[in-house]
């Protein structure tokens, strides 16, 4: 152990007579406040919801510290978190602490070719779970039903300004450990297009086995989004997520889900945003979210953020869930719909 130390203190002065390494702290804090006027009587307010899933009560939604690292060739970030959206997405990983933990190398000079491996942020989708990078407040439902992290190697590949391709290795549908090692791992595959400043067209796609009913079948995955911004005011997200499970372990045969959604956002100056949302979440056999029901469910919103200043963000978002069966629960009685709002104050660094 002492041979070990004193490695790692002549490494850290070598390097420092070539060169210094590059750091960079950053850190999110973001406090929230929920009413579902369903008034649930469960901890969290919504199954298939893991943001600002608790009703009546302050609470931190996540609070994150991240730090970056990079000398000559190699990169690596490692972020602690916690909060509610730790508690509803971790739940069944040993490791909880860490949001993200990956090393990167670049494989060539003009950096255009990388490598990453470890916990690293979800490929799929638009939104994060930093909600002040996000057009709405609350995420999609195909958003909070998507992976938030994967845990694998990733090898990107970005010739120009126009083109970004990578290729992913992965544990599985957002896992940070094995649930069985017998099952091959799961991968990936992701291709953006930017053929101007104000639009990007983005495919991400996964296939690997994932349990369904006890059995390990099967999943195929496609998400599909196009953000463009009209000028200084507008800006329109639109997306679609669609998926298919095999079921059967005698016979191929498979279930599907899907989504759509369009946001669009107006700013209206520096301070004030608005954001607009419809989307229509489709799992009639409970493959992603389990219900008393099918799961066939409309939802609209609106939010207003007023921005402080460029760290801090105040948001406020109105959201309302129709359902073709009753899946939701109203004073302990299922119902067909649900509204909530939601506020959240944002601090980055």
């Amino acid at each position: 152990m002492k041979k070990f130390f004193f490695f790692l203190i002549i490494s850290q002065f070598v390097f420092s007579q070539e060169r210094a390494v590059d750091f960079e702290f950053s850190g999110y804090i973001e406090t929230y406040y929920a009413y579902d006027f369903n008034t649930p009587n469960l901890e969290t307010k919504l199954p298939f919801m893991y943001n600002y899933n608790r009703h009546n009560e302050f609470n931190i939604n996540i609070g994150l510290l991240r730090a970056k690292a990079e000398y000559e060739n190699v990169y690596a970030s490692i972020a602690l978190h916690s909060g509610t959206y730790v508690d509803d997405n971790y739940a069944n990983e040993n490791t909880k602490l860490l949001n993200e933990a990956f090393v990167g190398l670049y494989l060539d000079s003009a950096k255009k070719q990388t490598v990453e491996v470890g916990i690293m942020p979800s490929y799929i989708g638009f939104e994060t779970a930093i909600s002040s990078s996000n057009l709405t407040l609350t995420r999609s439902l195909l958003a909070e039903n998507s992976p938030y992290y994967m845990t694998g190697v990733k090898y990107g590949y970005k010739p120009n300004e126009k083109w970004n391709f990578a290729f992913l290795v992965t544990n599985g549908w957002q896992r940070i450990k094995r649930t069985n090692t017998k099952i091959p791992p799961a991968l990936g595959t992701q291709i953006s297009y930017k053929p101007t400043a104000k639009s990007l067209f983005n495919w991400s796609s996964y296939l690997g086995k994932e349990v369904y009913n006890q059995y390990w079948g099967m999943r195929f995955f496609n998400n599909f989004y196009w953000d463009y911004k009209c000028n200084s005011h507008w800006r329109i997200i639109s997306g679609f997520d669609i998926g298919m499970q095999d079921i059967d372990p005698i016979k191929t045969d498979y279930h599907i889900w899907y989504s759509p959604v369009i946001m669009t956002q107006y700013n209206w100056n520096s301070k004030w945003q608005t954001t607009f949302r419809a989307e229509y979440y489709q799992d009639k056999n409970n493959i992603i979210i389990a219900s008393n029901g099918d799961f066939k469910t409309f939802g609209s919103s609106i939010n207003v953020d007023y921005n402080f200043n460029e760290k801090v963000k105040f948001r406020t978002e109105a959201r309302y869930l129709q359902s073709q069966e009753k899946v939701f629960l109203k004073d302990e009685l299922p119902t067909n719909n649900n509204f909530f709002i939601t506020t959240s104050l944002a601090f980055e660094f």
